[in-house]
This record gives structure tokens, C-alpha cells and sequence, in this order.
């Protein structure tokens, strides 16, 4: 059997990126690992095996450069509107709500919001493939 496992990003400041991933979209810490150089920390959903890896580098004090490789992170809401005022509260600022119909049906309905180290997230409406 094979299945996906985590997904590592790295950031600045662990309490900000962990506060944003708790409050924001429900994460909680599930384990942190802590070495000479470095931090691991991961975080999941109670309804997910699928964990974010929160990686802070010890001797790094600037923002890292995203580059133009990364895409972003998504995840699936019951309620979009909620979730959105969710993340507004949680200190975020969201993009607005896109009602994606590029051959008039609905393929998704979402926003992206970045978290604290500038990372993308796409959240989408539960529907259609985003089960």
C-alpha cells in the first residue's frame, strides 16, 4: 500500500506559522522534533492521517525566497464563507471567493490566502472532485 505521507515547507518564526495552521484551518501539532540545527514540526487534521511539515532552520533569520517552483497548499472546507471569515479573524488577509465555471459548470469554488512566510493556500468548497 502506498499513500502520501506529509508535505515540508519551510518557516521563519514556528510560533506564527503554527498559530496561523491552528487557527485559521484547525491543525493541531501532532509531534515536534527538536535538533541542533533545526525543528520539525507537524501538524494534521483529527480527520487526516496527512500531516504538514513545518521545517525552522536554527540559524536562518531572513524570509526564505519562495522561488517560482512552489504552487501551493489545499485544502477542503464544508463552508467557504466560514472558513473565510475564519482565516480573517485569524489575522490573514484572503483573496476573494472564485466561483471557477470555465465551461459553465462549476469546477471549484475557493480562495487562496497566504500563511505567514508568504506560501500559498487554496481553500475549496467541499463538491464536485473536492471531496
Amino acid at each position: 500500500m502506498t499513500k502520501l505521507a506529509h508535505s515540508m515547507i519551510r518557516v521563519l518564526n514556528e510560533a506564527a506559522s503554527v498559530a496561523f495552521y491552528q487557527d485559521a484551518f484547525g491543525l493541531k501539532v501532532v509531534d515536534r522534533l527538536d535538533f541542533d540545527g533545526f525543528t520539525l514540526v507537524y501538524m494534521a487534521l483529527p480527520s487526516s492521517s496527512f500531516e504538514l511539515e513545518l521545517t525552522i532552520n536554527k540559524d536562518q533569520d531572513t524570509p526564505y525566497d519562495l522561488g517560482d517552483g512552489y504552487g501551493h497548499l489545499a485544502i477542503i472546507v464544508d463552508d467557504l464563507e466560514q472558513s473565510r471569515n475564519t482565516v480573517t479573524q485569524a489575522g490573514a488577509a484572503p483573496r476573494d471567493i472564485v466561483d471557477f465555471r470555465p465551461g459553465g459548470e462549476r469546477v471549484a469554488r475557493f480562495f487562496f490566502v497566504a500563511d505567514p512566510d508568504g506560501y500559498q493556500v487554496e481553500v475549496i468548497e467541499k463538491g464536485g472532485r473536492f471531496q
